[in-house]
């Protein structure tokens, strides 16, 4: 007996009822989708990135160009975190590098932290890029 589960952005996943342990139980395309979820998840791509490829059709029927849209878009993505991510690597080096980590009533690093926030790209938590 299978059940209707809508337990990703909206996509049917039928399962079996739970086992007599609680286990919920699903068949073969079920688990590959859900692994798919998983493993799209894992590789940093967004929940509305997983469903527009869910929406394609999914593992072995998605559509190659738009798979590759999405993904260039991701790519396009993680290269400015990266980018973001090594400036701020460069502002905490140089700032600890200002540092003489004697006892002095200036801390460079205390400054910094005490500085206006930065801005930091919104693909990455929602603002604007770092200055």
């Amino acid at each position: 007996m299978f059940k209707p589960f809508h337990g990703f952005a909206g996509s049917r996943i039928e399962r079996k009822v739970s086992s007599e342990g609680g286990h919920r139980l699903y068949g073969p395309h079920e688990r590959r989708t859900l692994a798919f979820i998983r493993r799209a998840r894992e590789l940093g791509f967004t929940l509305d990135q997983v469903r527009a490829l869910l929406a394609l059709g999914g593992p072995g029927k998605a559509s190659c160009a738009e798979v590759r849209d999405i993904a260039a878009h991701h790519l396009d993505d993680i290269r400015a975190k990266i980018a973001d991510l090594r400036k701020l690597e460069r502002l905490l080096a140089s700032t600890i590098a200002k540092c003489s980590g004697r006892n002095a009533p200036e801390c460079p690093v205390i400054d910094i932290l005490d500085r206006p926030p930065i801005h930091i790209d919104v693909r990455m938590y929602g603002s604007d890029r770092l200055s």
